[in-house]
């Protein structure tokens, strides 16, 4: 087997977008040593998977230390990307993956797992986030409204977007599911004069939260909980909600449950903002080649991505209706780019901050595994692989004083012209 994979590997490289070299096991370099991507393998097992286009399980390999990767990200996500046998929105379609998934995303989304997987993502290292993301630590996709803008810019005028697709109002109450490090619960209060709410279940991110709001002064209307939103109380109904890259944790198998409970959470004619990633095929359950395996062991354990169409049919189903959506999938690559470059820049410092916490053996293999899933999330948001949807969605009421519209039956106003007005007009 061995004798035909050298030239099958050989034959690979020429058609590769970006020149690569393979150092063999304890063999020749096949390619050019200069190569822009070189990749070292010291097991003739993972040449086999690079033969197969295993993506996912290549990058375990390096995650492991059994595969070393050289060259600038970019190259490296250009040859990953060709390297694929087939489309990998494609597989995993059939009923009987289906059932498993379904079986799967009950057994993960208990409310003690849900914890779990968060706090297993989210409190790696505040420092190390605080290296490659804006100084508000706004972990989510940008918008970048002007092409010049910087990832800090592009991440403030995200949060007004939201803000303003919201109409948020002085004095409303406004709750924020999945909080993060507080950039759209401090946003809200501080530019739109909202009493502020938000959750999360990470640790980490509720002690951040709590410190800025001391600091700020704001502890009269903005408040951050460790909770979990299936706890929140429905007796006192928010004006508005957003819950902004936090329904990907949220599994497929309690998705229904989890749009009930922002029915419930919404006062009548109030309104709610879901932004969260999508998958790009209508059927699959995981990314393909391996890639989507590597991302529940490394990353996020528990996530699962639905087709904007069955995210849209859990909503209806719940009685919200939906009234705007937009798709702002290459502004996801773009910022996952900006955030992989900042995080390229500054390897060394980040390699520092994971050991004081954890070791030099499990700072390598969580740096290892960023790097490949920033890079290779941009990748796919290019590809169109998986996308990133803004679902802004109403609580129909009878009747709501000053609607802008006859049969509105709540705050929103039917046109868009009110994102682009300039504030106060």
């Amino acid at each position: 087997m061995i004798r035909h994979l050298v030239p099958h590997l050989e034959s690979r490289l020429v058609h590769l977008p970006a020149p690569m070299s393979v150092q063999l096991p304890a063999g020749p370099l096949l390619g050019a040593p200069d190569a822009p991507v070189r990749m070292s393998f010291s097991h003739w097992a993972s040449l086999t998977r690079l033969r197969a286009g295993q993506i996912g399980a290549l990058a375990e390999e390096y995650v492991e230390g059994r595969l070393n990767i050289e060259g600038r990200m970019r190259d490296v996500m250009a040859v990953a990307a060709s390297l694929l046998p087939a489309n990998p929105v494609h597989s995993d379609t059939g009923w009987w993956a289906g059932l498993q998934s379904q079986i799967r995303s009950l057994r993960m989304h208990t409310p003690e797992k849900d914890a779990e997987q968060v706090q297993f993502h989210y409190d790696v290292s505040d420092d190390f986030y605080a290296l490659w993301l804006d100084p508000r630590r706004v972990y989510s996709c940008a918008y970048y409204r002007d092409e010049a803008m910087s990832l800090a810019q592009a991440q403030e005028a995200k949060l007004d977007h939201i803000c303003r697709k919201l109409i948020l109002k002085p004095g409303e109450r406004f709750l924020d599911i999945g909080a993060g490090w507080g950039g759209l619960l401090l946003w809200a209060a501080e530019h739109y004069g909202v009493d502020a709410t938000g959750i999360t279940l990470s640790k980490n991110q509720h002690a951040h939260v709590q410190a800025l709001i001391a600091e700020k002064g704001l502890q009269g209307r903005v408040r951050m909980e460790l909770r979990d939103y299936r706890d929140l109380d429905e007796n006192q109904p928010f004006d508005k909600i957003s819950s902004v890259g936090m329904f990907e944790h949220v599994g497929r198998a309690q998705m229904g449950a989890y749009f009930g409970k922002i029915m419930r959470l919404l006062a009548p004619g109030g309104l709610v903002l879901n932004h969260g990633i999508t998958a790009g095929g209508l059927d699959n359950t995981k990314l393909g080649a391996g890639m989507g395996d590597f991302i529940a062991k490394y990353i996020f354990p528990g996530g699962e991505l639905l087709h904007v169409s069955d995210v849209l049919t859990h909503l209806a189903r719940s009685g919200l209706e939906m009234v705007d959506t937009e798709n702002l999938r290459p502004h996801y690559a773009r910022t996952l780019w900006d955030w992989s470059d900042a995080l390229e820049a500054r390897l060394s410092e980040a390699q520092q901050v994971l050991a004081a916490t954890g070791g030099d053996e499990r700072a390598e293999k969580i740096l290892r595994a960023y790097r490949l899933y920033l890079a290779g999330s941009a990748m796919c948001f290019e590809q169109g692989w998986i996308s990133l949807h803004q679902m802004l969605a109403a609580r129909p009421a009878g009747s709501v004083p000053g609607e802008a519209i006859q049969g509105a039956q709540s705050r929103y106003p039917f046109r868009r012209d009110y994102m682009y007005a300039a504030p106060g007009s």
